[in-house]
């Protein structure tokens, strides 16, 4: 059987292949264009917690980039609010993930640890809270199952390439945008697609509960639905889709997998990351910002981003609040 009929073993062999080598081909992508773990066991039963609780954006007064809460002054503070005070009761944080999401989350099978940019936002609230970042109890979910998932308490937070949608603001909180992204297309190298508006009848994949989904049925293209973007990169490689579109963030990770593709056409939306949380947890909300505060101006976050993204750090996204 070949490489090509066997998309699994070609995908380990693609990941060892990239986590072995730099981060250059994503960094270079990104500047051309416009198993679960835990420190402690998983929860038996997952608390239920009532939808749409507290807090909600409504669609007229809604901005994603400022929508969330404003942290007290200083740095973060675990208060005696009642989420806090549960998770301290419990003793990790229990964090909704993705783990192909290279290189924002992702299994590393070298060291068998969850790595990139989404999971250091991650450890560094739970460093703030126990004072040791590994205190985490990790959650893969597909990205249909993220506002699911923080509505019934399955999750604490939600770190997932998260885009800050005026919808979903109406189900989950959302703390303030701490990555800046854009969708675009990925096609195979040898396609003549110069951008979305290209494939119109084609299938173009995206995985399901994606807001990509809306510009590929606009552009008139097909949708095909996964559960995750490497269940995408497979269906390319085989040639059962033509294009795949999603936040330039993550199609540069698959394209860093597989160099036989390439990124094309400009950034056709704004997508700002937030981590989501319970509305029925402002308390929450509130030190989860304080947190994104203090990394954006000790040099963490900055670190972060030249240790995933590039090593040319911007500013970070600009802070806005609500309150």
């Amino acid at each position: 059987m070949s490489a090509r009929s066997r998309p699994g073993r070609r995908l380990r062999l693609l990941w060892l292949g990239v986590l072995a080598s730099t981060l250059a081909t994503f960094a270079l992508v990104l500047a051309a264009g416009p198993a679960d773990s835990a420190t402690g066991a998983a929860p038996a039963v997952r608390a239920a917690f009532p939808a749409r609780a507290l807090g909600q954006v409504s669609a007229a007064t809604c901005h994603p980039y400022a929508s969330s809460l404003r942290p007290p002054p200083g740095p973060p503070q675990v208060t005696a609010g009642p989420s806090m005070a549960t998770i301290l009761a419990r003793g990790y944080l229990i964090a909704g993930v993705d783990q192909s999401a290279y290189p924002f989350g992702f299994f590393n099978p070298l060291d068998e640890q969850r790595e990139g940019f989404d999971i250091d936002m991650v450890r560094a609230v739970a460093k703030a809270i126990f004072g040791n970042p590994n205190k985490v109890h990790y959650v893969t979910i597909s990205d249909a199952e993220r506002i699911p998932d923080i509505e019934s308490g399955a999750v604490d937070i939600v770190a997932h390439t998260m885009t800050i949608l005026c919808s979903r603001l109406k189900y989950v909180a959302f703390s303030s945008v701490y990555f800046d992204a854009g969708q675009r297309v990925l096609v195979l190298k040898n396609s003549t697609a110069r951008s979305l508006a290209d494939l119109r009848g084609q299938k173009v994949c995206a995985t399901a509960g994606a807001d990509s989904l809306t510009a590929i049925v606009k552009a008139g293209a097909i949708p095909v639905t996964v559960a995750y973007w490497t269940d995408c990169l497979v269906l390319l490689q085989q040639g059962e889709v033509a294009a795949i579109s999603t936040d330039d963030g993550i199609l540069a990770g698959l394209h860093a997998q597989d160099p036989w593709t390439k990124l094309v056409g400009p950034r056709l939306t704004d997508e700002p990351y937030g981590l989501a949380i319970s509305q029925g947890h402002p308390d929450f909300v509130r030190f989860v910002n304080a947190v994104l505060e203090q990394m954006r101006t000790d040099g963490q976050w900055a670190a972060s981003y030249a240790r995933w993204i590039s090593t040319t750090v911007p500013a970070p996204p600009p802070v806005e609040y609500r309150d």
